[in-house]
């Protein structure tokens, strides 16, 4: 009874903890902030900078990145603390706004990742947060949330090429329907 109660608790853990990184990964990076990630690493004076980070101080850069972090963490905490509140639009407006900070600070992370990893704590931690991923992605919950969001996915692609691609059957209805409504109104 006790071992069964437990079980469960430890597989809703797990189901918040799928839950969570596939909203964090799939949503959030894929969807918003590798973009932007992807436009601040293009940039060309960045280039400079990142040129630049390489002779700066190894303890330097692992306070800017912790300042970072903890900005971005705490602005994210905010967010879902308004969320929750039922301050909704405010909650959105706020993580909205702080994924271009979050995209700068995984840059910096990726630019400067060899001098952070010279601070064993630091190095320790992160192998760990990689191994807890990992983990993560390993367990049957995830294997299979991440198996029907894909099914899910094609069954979008599938919708969205049968009815809002402009060649569609749907889109000449509407378009057809909404020449008629006009002519109509015309008379």
């Amino acid at each position: 009874m006790l071992s069964t109660i437990f079980h469960k608790l430890i597989s809703l853990f797990q189901l918040i903890l799928v839950l969570i990184y596939i909203v964090f990964e799939e949503l959030i990076w894929e969807g918003i902030s590798k973009p932007i990630y992807e436009f601040i690493h293009s940039l060309k004076i960045l280039h400079k900078i990142e040129e630049a980070l390489h002779s700066v101080n190894a303890y330097v850069i692992l306070i800017i990145f912790i300042v970072l972090l903890a900005m971005v963490e705490t602005l994210g905490i905010y967010a879902g603390i308004l969320f929750v509140s039922g301050k909704i639009g405010q909650g959105l407006t706020l993580y909205l706004a702080k994924v271009p900070i979050a995209a700068f600070t995984f840059w910096l992370f990726r630019i400067t990742e060899d001098k952070l990893m010279t601070f064993g704590w630091f190095k320790w931690l992160y192998e760990k947060l990689l191994a807890g991923i990992s983990w993560l992605k390993a367990t049957e919950m995830y294997q299979k949330t991440m198996h029907k969001l894909e099914l899910t996915k094609v069954k979008l692609r599938v919708w969205k090429k049968k009815f809002l691609e402009k060649e569609s059957l749907f889109v000449k209805k509407l378009k057809s329907m909404y020449s008629q409504i006009k002519s109509t109104l015309k008379k």
